[in-house]
């Protein structure tokens, strides 16, 4: 119970490796706010935790508005009373292209989902943090940002830009006792996987991949939310702006 009287927010938390983080979360004992923009998935995940007693809501939210972001951070304050965790893990990506193909309009949606948000995440959730004496804020980057493939190189800024931003907050928020630090995944089994690889997925496919990974497999959210639950955890209360490759080697 690492996380017992906890409440955390987690974003994107209706797949992929923000659902691993915030059941990994609520197991640790984790009040925890999910927050997603695709309203089925979320609701399906919000009762699947709530039927093992999980103290858990659900909170529709685009991490790209001001609006939202500011409602979810209230939500976690109305439900739970404080707030000492966020994991800014929504994200999106586009399919692997060349860099002069990406229209105007996907470069402002990746550059508001990926960066945008954790200007919003960061506006909201510090006064709350800052009446309660500390908190820990965790930013889900990639290894695109320290070994960027090629025709994904608005992505890779995108990240590349996340722990930036983390390692100057830190330092910024450490007389806070806030704490920020990142988790750098690679290619994880997760929807989106197929826009990552920019082919279809294949095992012929994936050996070209997995070729690059010295550990010889993809992320996992398991993988992932271990990691998160680390950072977040009183064990790592002496680190703030780490950036952990959760990689498999890829990055060395």
């Amino acid at each position: 119970m690492r996380l017992k009287d906890k409440v955390a927010i987690v974003t994107g938390a209706a797949s992929g490796f923000g659902e691993g983080i915030a059941r990994r979360f609520a197991a640790e004992g984790s009040r925890t706010v999910i927050a997603d923009i695709n309203d089925q998935a979320g609701r399906r995940v919000e009762r699947d935790m709530a039927a093992t007693n999980a103290s858990v809501r659900y909170v529709h939210a685009d991490v790209g508005l001001a609006g939202d972001v500011q409602a979810m951070v209230d939500a976690a304050l109305s439900a739970f009373g404080r707030l000492d965790i966020i994991v800014n893990n929504a994200g999106w990506a586009y399919s692997r292209r060349s860099s002069l193909e990406l229209s105007e309009a996907d470069f402002d949606k990746l550059f508001a989902t990926n960066v945008k948000s954790l200007f919003h995440a960061t506006r909201a959730a510090v006064p709350a943090m800052r009446k309660t004496g500390g908190g820990v804020m965790i930013n889900i980057g990639s290894t695109a940002a320290v070994r960027p493939r090629p025709n994904l190189t608005w992505y890779n800024a995108t990240k590349g830009a996340a722990v930036t931003i983390t390692k100057s907050l830190a330092v910024e928020l450490a007389p806070d006792k806030i704490r920020v630090n990142a988790v750098n995944p690679v290619i994880g089994e997760t929807g989106l996987m197929t826009t990552f690889m920019g082919v279809p997925d294949t095992p012929e496919n994936r050996k070209g991949f997995l070729a690059t990974i010295p550990l010889g497999r993809f992320s996992t959210p398991r993988d992932v939310a271990s990691a998160a639950l680390f950072l977040a955890s009183d064990e790592a209360d002496f680190l703030t702006g780490v950036c952990l490759d959760v990689d498999g080697g890829r990055s060395v």
